[in-house]
């Protein structure tokens, strides 16, 4: 059986409507995926997201080569096997990570030195330590060892990061050769459609099982962001998962599926959960606010999660200023069952030939539900 299989079931101007075919299981697309950077979804377990219908989660290959380390996930037979999950697993190849880490690292042709972020030790991390880490984790989709560019960087700086990626993919497809997993291809070339048109081409030339949009969402003002999306994402192969690294605000996932998108992650669902910043179909709700103490209304009347069929506003008020982790963990849930839900409402307004209708209707709803201040 092939790694992977995409099929276009239907389209509305440039979104798409997909089935993705895995080994472990069929994702339908548009799909946002969960961030589970170290083998989990912070605050919920795997029950939880298969509850929330969650059909596919993204790992970090970074973090879990550091901690726990590759002999421990290989003792138990794979990523899927240690975290408990039996749905297919996205890893990212640690490309961006070691971005963040800048100040502390240092790049060459070969890969990157760094330091660990947890103990100070040595690390080096090239296409081929990363491609090895993704088969040890059984990964269904592997993505290439990149190297992502900083914002704000000059042309000649963009072109020489951009040069290096396309090696490292024509690499890391050598070193990925036999794997059960399918590996995606990554398209870089900062803010220069230019660079990104040769990137495509390039990664075109070596072949791989899908194509991502990297390098946004690393500082660029959202319109920057938007302009290289535009005119970038029409340009990658029709027959092919497309997927949009980082991003977003379900704004941004609404305007990225309008442009042919298949695939997104980010961290904001999770991350606001535990901060009290929630998204419900009235707008953002800052549940620390003083207004909802005795509110006894749900979070949000057109959700089904646990959060929302159970508990009230004032409830998750107090948790979150108590600081009990139940706040977080219940507010996670509804987080992730939004973005879910807002995943489904795309795919049938495609289907039924109205997202340009679901998109109008998606951006006359307020911004943010109340504007005071949490205290």
């Amino acid at each position: 059986m092939n790694a992977i299989s995409f099929s276009l079931e239907a389209r509305q101007g440039n979104a798409r409507y997909g089935r993705l075919q895995l080994a472990r299981g069929t994702v339908e697309t548009p799909v946002f995926m969960p961030v589970g950077t170290m083998g989990a979804v912070k605050t919920v377990d795997s029950g939880d997201l298969k509850n929330l219908n969650t059909q596919i989660i993204l790992g970090n290959t970074l973090h879990l080569m550091l901690r726990p380390g590759l002999e421990v996930i290989e003792a138990h037979g794979g990523l899927h096997e240690f975290c408990g999950w039996d749905r297919p697993i996205l890893t990212d190849s640690g490309g961006f990570q070691v971005f963040s880490l800048s100040d502390a690292s240092k790049m060459t042709d070969l890969g990157v030195h760094f330091k660990s972020p947890f103990d100070g030790s040595e690390v080096f991390l090239g296409p081929e330590e990363s491609m090895h880490a993704q088969r040890v984790y059984g990964s269904d989709i592997a993505m290439i060892f990149d190297d992502c560019t900083n914002y704000p960087a000059t042309m000649d700086q963009t072109k020489t990061s951009m040069h290096r990626s396309c090696d490292w993919a024509e690499r890391s497809k050598c070193a990925y050769d036999g794997a059960t997993g399918a590996l995606f291809g990554i398209v870089q070339g900062g803010m220069y459609e230019a660079l990104r048109e040769e990137s495509l081409s390039r990664l075109l030339e070596i072949g791989f099982a899908g194509y991502a949009i990297g390098g946004l969402s690393v500082g660029e003002p959202k319109e920057e962001m938007q302009r290289v999306l535009v005119h970038t994402a029409p340009l990658l192969p029709e027959d092919y998962p497309r997927y949009l690294m980082g991003v977003g605000t379900p704004e941004d996932i609404i305007h990225g599926v309008a442009q042919g998108i298949d695939m997104f992650d980010c961290v904001l669902p999770t991350r606001n959960a535990r901060n009290g910043w929630l998204y419900t179909s009235k707008g953002i709700v800052k549940i620390r606010n003083s207004r909802y103490r005795e509110d006894t209304r749900p979070l949000d009347e057109q959700c089904d999660c646990l959060c929302c069929t159970r508990y009230s506003r004032s409830y998750l008020r107090h948790l979150h200023k108590i600081n009990e982790p139940l706040g977080s963990r219940l507010c996670t849930i509804h987080n992730l069952r939004y973005f879910a839900g807002l995943m489904e409402e795309i795919r049938t307004a495609i289907q039924d030939q109205r997202f340009d209708q679901f998109r109008l209707e998606y951006q006359s709803i307020a911004v943010a539900e109340d504007t005071k201040d949490a205290n």
